[in-house]
C-alpha cells in the first residue's frame, strides 16, 4: 500500500483521508493552521465542517508540509481552488520521492484563467507534470465520509498515473473511472458550480421544477459549449464530472454553491452570504472565471453572464430571470 499526503484538512480532506485509511494506506493529513492542527489531533473530529466524522488514529496530522509530502507516494491535493497555486510554490522546494499528484480542488483561477492542472504545472517540478491527475464528479464530503455509494472519475495526461490513483481511490463504496479528457473533467467539475448558484437561485425566488430543469439542461450546454471550444470532448460532459455532477450539485442539501444561490434568491447580499458561511463555495470565485473566459473565446453562456451580474453587478434575480427568458428565439436542435 502507498504512503499518500493529503493537504487540507476541511470537510474534503477528512472524508478522503478516512478512504485511504480504510483502504489500507498510510495517511498523513495536513492542515496548515497549527491551532487547527492541535484541536483536530485531540478530538479526531472537525465538528464545524464534518460533525459526526472520527478521524482514524493511524491518520497522522501534522502542520509541517514537509514533513507531509518528503515521503508521499501520492501528493492529494484537498485544497480551494485560490489556494493551489501557494501550496504548489511550497512543494516545489520540497525534496520529493516522484509522487503521483492528484488535484482534487473544482474551480479556474481568477486571474490566469488556468484550470488546476494548468496551474499545478506552472508550479510543481517538471518531472511530475505527467504525473498529474485530476479526481472529480459527484462526490459530497457528508456521503463519501459515511461510506455512501460513491462513484467519480479521474484524469491525466497519462493513463499508468490515472490507473494508479484508481487503483489507490477504489473500494466497495468508492467507485472510480478513468478519463483520458483532463480538459473537460476540470471544466464540468468546475463550472457546474456556477450553474448550481443559478438554480439555488431559482430555490430561493420560489420559482419550480420546470424552471431548474431549464437551468440545469440549458447550463450543460453552456458548459459543453465552452468545453468543446477549450479542447474539451463532448462525451466527457455526459459523463459523472459533467452531467453527473452538475445534476448532483444542482439538487443537493450539501451544495455550497446551490445555498449561496439560494440566500441571494432570499433578498440576501452576497457579502451577507459570505461572512455566515464556514465552507468555501468555489463556484463564487468560478464565476467571474467563466464569465472572462466566454468574454475571451466568444462562447455564448447566458446564464452565466446572469449569474455573474447578480453576484457581482447588483442586478435584481427576477431581472436576471426575466432576460434569460424573453433573450431572442433559439433553435436546440435543427437538422
Amino acid at each position: 500500500m502507498a504512503e499518500i499526503a493529503v493537504l487540507g484538512a476541511g470537510s474534503w480532506g477528512i472524508a478522503i483521508s478516512t478512504l485511504l485509511n480504510y483502504n489500507g494506506h498510510k495517511v498523513t493529513l495536513w492542515e496548515f493552521d497549527r491551532q487547527e492542527r492541535k484541536r483536530l489531533s485531540i478530538q479526531r473530529e472537525h465538528k464545524e465542517k464534518l460533525p459526526g466524522v472520527t478521524i482514524p488514529d493511524r491518520v497522522e496530522i501534522t502542520d509541517q508540509l514537509d514533513l507531509a509530502v518528503s515521503k508521499a507516494d501520492m501528493l492529494t491535493l484537498a485544497l480551494p481552488s485560490h489556494t493551489v497555486r501557494e501550496v504548489a510554490k511550497k512543494i516545489d522546494s520540497i525534496k520529493l520521492k516522484d509522487p503521483i499528484v492528484v488535484n482534487l480542488a473544482k474551480g479556474v483561477e481568477n486571474k490566469t484563467l488556468l484550470r488546476m492542472s494548468e496551474v499545478l504545472k506552472q508550479e510543481l517540478p517538471a518531472d511530475l507534470h505527467e504525473r498529474i491527475t485530476t479526481l472529480s464528479g459527484p462526490s459530497h464530503a457528508e456521503e463519501v465520509a459515511r461510506k455512501i455509494p460513491t462513484t467519480v472519475v479521474v484524469a491525466g495526461f497519462r493513463e499508468e498515473a490515472a490507473r494508479a490513483v484508481q487503483h489507490a481511490f477504489m473500494n466497495p463504496y468508492f467507485r472510480v473511472y478513468t478519463n483520458s479528457d483532463i480538459i473537460g473533467v476540470e471544466l464540468g467539475g468546475s463550472i457546474k458550480n456556477v450553474i448550481a448558484i443559478a438554480v439555488g437561485i431559482c430555490d430561493g425566488m420560489g420559482l419550480g421544477d420546470n424552471s431548474k430543469g431549464a437551468l440545469i439542461s440549458r447550463g450543460l450546454a453552456e458548459i459543453i459549449r465552452l468545453g468543446e471550444k477549450l479542447g474539451a470532448k463532448q462525451e466527457t460532459f455526459a459523463g459523472l464530472s459533467g452531467l453527473g455532477d452538475l445534476v448532483t450539485t444542482c439538487i443537493s442539501r450539501f451544495s455550497r454553491n446551490r445555498f449561496v444561490g439560494e440566500q441571494i434568491g432570499r433578498g440576501r447580499s452576497l457579502k451577507e452570504v459570505e461572512e455566515d458561511m464556514t465552507m468555501v463555495a468555489e463556484g463564487i470565485k468560478t464565476t467571474r472565471s467563466a464569465y472572462q473566459l466566454s468574454l475571451k473565446h466568444g462562447v455564448e453562456m447566458p446564464i452565466t453572464q446572469q449569474v455573474h451580474q447578480v453576484l457581482f453587478e447588483q442586478k435584481e434575480p427576477e431581472n436576471a430571470m426575466i432576460e434569460l427568458m424573453t433573450r431572442d428565439p433559439k433553435s436546440e436542435i435543427w437538422g
